[in-house]
């Protein structure tokens, strides 16, 4: 997010950015999404474990908090599951 920031001069306000990635965020990744205001958060894999967009704990739709991103999760998750199976596969 600090590159993204840079890229746009410094600006830290990602609201018309999308992040991208292959497990649902956890909790400082989903405040860290929430600090940026970025306007929408894509995930292939839920997390069971620490998923803090949906799974456990669903941290963009607090009522709480003054920014509601967009959450779209799921996406392409079998194939997301397999990259990080065989991601983590290799390091044990």
């Amino acid at each position: 997010m600090r590159e993204a920031a840079q890229t746009r001069g410094g600006d830290w306000n990602l609201a018309d950015c999308t992040l991208v990635v292959t497990l649902e965020p956890c909790p400082m990744c989903a405040g860290a999404c929430l600090q940026t205001r970025i306007g929408r958060i894509v995930f292939g894999a839920w997390d069971a474990k620490l998923g803090a967009c949906g799974s456990i704990w669903d941290i963009p739709r607090d009522p709480h908090v003054g920014h509601t991103p967009e959450v779209f999760g799921g996406v392409r998750e079998a194939e997301c599951a397999r990259i990080l199976g065989d991601f983590f596969s290799t390091r044990r």
